[in-house]
């Protein structure tokens, strides 16, 4: 995977705003946005994982064990259905990974234009629910995830955490 790293301001809307009295002047050392990209194919989930977990240890990031677990099973969940259904169309795919003061964002980019929908909850089937999972885990974790079109013609699915745990 490639590492691109980048500057600090790359604010998820919904992520609200932090208060001025709240926080010193300038960026925290955790705070940034960095950019991995990968070939789609299986051997990128775990790489991906591995990669985000690794920044998130490397930048000390103040981030709960819970919420490291929910992160990862974003990324996996996110980076598995970009193999899984945007390969043909998008052999590369992108994991960015965003950091603020208050907020930690995950996000996977492929060039495939197709918008994937949550499916509901069948017990009969055997996958199909990955965005569903996502959705819950930010949503349990106080946090927002959407799907967006790029530039490109591809999209961005993304998940915004919030860094301290809020309950529900």
């Amino acid at each position: 995977m490639e590492n691109h790293g980048r500057g600090f301001d790359s604010r998820p809307e919904g992520a609200g705003d932090v208060t001025p009295d709240r926080r010193p002047p300038g960026p925290l050392p955790y705070e940034g946005v960095w950019r991995f990209t990968a070939p789609a194919i299986d051997a990128s989930v775990p790489q991906a994982r591995h990669a985000v977990r690794d920044l998130l240890f490397r930048q000390q990031v103040p981030v709960s064990d819970d919420l490291v677990h929910g992160l990862l099973l974003i990324v996996s969940e996110l980076v598995t259905n970009a193999v899984r259904h945007a390969a043909l169309l998008s052999p590369m795919l992108a994991v960015e990974v965003a950091v603020g003061a208050e907020w930690v964002r995950v996000s996977v980019e492929d060039n495939h234009p197709y918008r994937p929908t949550a499916l509901e909850a069948d017990h009969g089937q055997t996958g199909g629910r990955g965005l569903l999972l996502v959705r819950e885990v930010a949503r349990e974790s106080g946090g927002v995830c959407d799907v967006e079109h790029t530039t490109s013609g591809g999209k961005v699915i993304w998940a915004a955490l919030p860094l301290t745990p809020s309950i529900v």
